[in-house]
């Protein structure tokens, strides 16, 4: 269980997981381009594009889910010719926000997609026992009431997520239609 008073001082922002989804990429580009709306006095903000390639050819991915990879094993696996372009983005991804699991990786992960589905704005949590998350939702859903932002918790006791925002301390998913 984390800490209801941790700190937050690096914030992560991605869109761009599955390239085909481009909400995410007009905001991370936009902010990249104009981070004023984003900064905070003693909080490091970092947009990120999190799959180019895929994005480039406005396809969900390239060789892989990069939202599928970031278990021990594709961190792991040795960089060689053939590793699949996901598998080393998200080893790349890695790096820069993590290491994932330890105290250097970045505190808060958001991860921004779009679905086709009928969900409207939906939080996505992977934790029901992290209370900085549950505070931050329960902020988030208060600033946009009147409209309506449900919470879907996908948290499972034996499942280690391998997803982009999992790198985090406190990771989160963001969908909207």
């Amino acid at each position: 269980m984390s800490s209801p008073c941790a700190r937050v001082r690096r914030v992560g922002l991605f869109g761009g997981t599955h390239g085909n989804e481009l909400s995410g990429v007009l905001l991370v580009r936009h902010w990249q381009e104009d981070g004023a709306e984003i900064q905070r006095a003693g909080v490091e903000v970092k947009p990120f594009l999190t799959n180019p390639k895929a994005v480039e050819r406005c396809t969900r991915y390239i060789d892989c889910d990069l939202n599928r990879v970031f278990d021990p094993e594709s961190l792991g696996r040795p960089v060689v010719e053939d590793i699949p372009y996901e598998v080393r983005r998200a080893q790349e991804i890695n790096h820069i926000f993590g290491p994932k699991g330890s105290d250097d990786a970045y505190d808060l992960i958001f991860d921004l997609h779009n679905t086709t589905s009928n969900m409207g704005g939906t939080i996505i949590l992977e934790n029901s026992r992290d209370d900085f998350t549950i505070q931050m939702v329960h902020y988030i859903k208060n600033a946009l009431a009147p409209e309506p932002c449900a919470v879907l918790l996908i948290e499972h006791p034996n499942l280690k997520y391998a997803t982009t925002r999992s790198v985090a301390k406190h990771p989160v998913g963001k969908y909207q239609i």
